[in-house]
């Protein structure tokens, strides 16, 4: 996606602290004279002073390239505003893409401050209008939860007598109980839809069980507090609510805040499942240890520590039965917690209900790396070999294509040492735009340059060391993305680019469309 890349944002180096078992990639230092694409000094003609001022006016110099192509950008802008006015979201999208695609055919030249000011004024425009968004449900995932917070289901009498010795059979650090609450949303999710849901759950849940193990292991909180991942989110990291809440714990923007999730321009940590796992784990046993009851510590995770201590008071009961028996929690929070011993109880017999044989998909394995500037994800691809989706999705917590500087990207595990290798050949001022190519036997520098449309001498003095005739497997810089060839005309793999392609409506990182739940206290 590319509404965001405000490379006149910076590219300066940050200086991070290394977290034990991280690595620093650092910033190569920046070479001005040396720079490719920068645009010589032009003296100033004196005989330009000396015409009058209404001369002036009467013939205004004409616009340069890169103002003309500003031009067009901020035209596409107003052309996607009055399409986000009037509804048309997706129209909207595609004209703010088209309109920073225009300034980002720059090739990453200098563009001097002024211009810099008014692209950077662009990208901030649409940022809003991105955050606008956020309320009206356009790019995240559907939290799979929220169609039934509300919804009501009968009792099959024929799994009374099952489910309650399933319960006094089952070991379970959570206390598990079969209320008629309870058994209503076994019923559901032992019907079609309902299985289908869990299911997806417990399929996905294969890349995050580790993780979220451990955590839960290390903050104290037992185990069977994954089913309010899988309640909350089906282990979706992107999921949002209709309110906002949002990644795989569902946190609102407030709470997320409170437990050290960062949430800016361009990144959100709710939706980073490591890091909000984290969270919700100390936030469950912060609940547990206001209330001393799990059940209640669960409820107040759902509508906020104030809603529960507000319906104890006013009842006298500390018990979520008895509060929910009383109407004095909200609907939703009064299923919340029996979906969450529904679910526990249904993965934990898992034959009874049909869901013995669901194959969990492989453990997400990835390392740590620290980005000191902004990074393009595309650049991160190509130099990894790996799909641009594959990084995306290793790194849910970034709003857009781009790292920035300071940020924990999470890469393919064992892939520090080649992202360390190839990001040492890029400048690391031009980590947002430039681009490499992974070569192949028998290619040439000369030739490359003629395949992908460059100067031979742009591409010569961005790869100072290499030979002309390269090994295969050899990086090749590029002062700019390398347009896509088409198959036809050369035989040989092109370079990855950045898509220009709408962002999707559906699951992943880039692609985003909250769905609203009523907000916590």
């Amino acid at each position: 996606m590319h509404w965001f890349l405000a490379f006149a944002l910076g590219a300066a180096s940050v200086s991070a602290q290394v977290a034990p078992g991280h690595i620093v990639l650092a910033a190569a230092a920046a070479d001005a004279d040396n720079a490719i694409g920068s645009v010589p000094a032009v003296a100033v003609t004196p005989a330009l002073h000396s015409v009058p001022e209404l001369a002036r006016e009467a013939f205004p110099p004409k616009p340069n390239l890169k103002d003309e192509r500003l031009n067009q950008a901020e035209a596409l802008y107003e052309a996607g505003y009055k399409l986000y006015l009037a509804g048309d979201a997706d129209g909207a999208r595609r004209q703010f893409d088209a309109a920073i695609d225009v300034v980002l055919e720059q090739s990453g030249q200098a563009n001097g401050l002024a211009f810099d000011r008014r692209f950077d004024a662009l990208v901030q425009k649409i940022h809003r209008i991105e955050v606008d968004s956020l309320a009206t449900g356009k790019p995240f995932d559907k939290a799979p939860i929220d169609e039934i917070l509300t919804a009501t289901f009968p009792v099959d009498p024929k799994l009374k007598m099952k489910v309650r010795e399933q319960v006094g059979a089952t070991v379970s650090q959570l206390p598990l109980q079969a209320s008629d609450a309870v058994l209503s949303f076994i019923n559901y999710f032992n019907g079609e839809r309902g299985k289908r849901t869990l299911i997806a759950g417990l399929r996905r849940s294969g890349k995050y069980r580790g993780m979220i193990s451990r955590i839960l292991d290390e903050e104290g909180i037992p185990q069977e507090f994954i089913f309010l991942a899988q309640a909350e989110s089906g282990f979706l990291p992107r999921a949002v609510s209709v309110a906002a809440a949002g990644g795989m714990w569902q946190f609102i923007r407030s709470r997320g805040a409170e437990y050290g999730l960062k949430q800016d321009a361009w990144v959100d940590e709710r939706f980073d499942p490591e890091l909000a796992t984290r969270a919700a784990a100390r936030h469950l046993r912060d609940l547990y240890h206001n209330f001393g009851d799990w059940y209640l510590a669960i409820a107040a995770y759902n509508c906020g520590p104030g809603n529960v201590e507000r319906a104890v008071e006013k009842t006298g009961y500390a018990d979520v039965w008895e509060l929910r028996s009383r109407g004095t929690l909200p609907l939703e929070t009064s299923n919340y917690v029996p979906i969450i011993l529904a679910m526990t109880i249904m993965s934990k017999n898992p034959v009874s209900y049909g869901i013995a044989d669901v194959e969990p998909e492989e453990a997400l394995l990835y390392d740590t790396v620290d980005i000191t500037v902004i990074t393009s994800l595309q650049l991160v691809a190509d130099i990894l070999g790996r799909p641009l989706a594959e990084i995306k999705d290793l790194n849910p917590a970034l709003l857009r294509d781009v790292a920035p500087a300071g940020y924990r990207m999470h890469i393919p595990r064992g892939a520090g040492a080649l992202l360390s290798a190839g990001l040492a050949k890029v400048p690391a001022e031009r980590r947002l735009m430039w681009r490499v190519y992974r070569a192949e036997a028998g290619d040439t520098l000369e030739a490359l340059a003629v395949r992908y449309k460059a100067t031979p001498a742009a591409v010569a003095a961005a790869n100072p060391h290499a030979p002309e005739t390269l090994d295969a497997g050899a990086l090749v810089v590029f002062p700019a993305a390398p347009p896509v060839v088409k198959a036809k005309a050369a035989k040989r793999r092109p370079v990855a680019v950045a898509s220009k392609k709408p962002a999707r409506k559906t699951a992943n990182v880039a692609a985003r469309k909250p769905v609203a739940r009523k907000p916590r206290a």
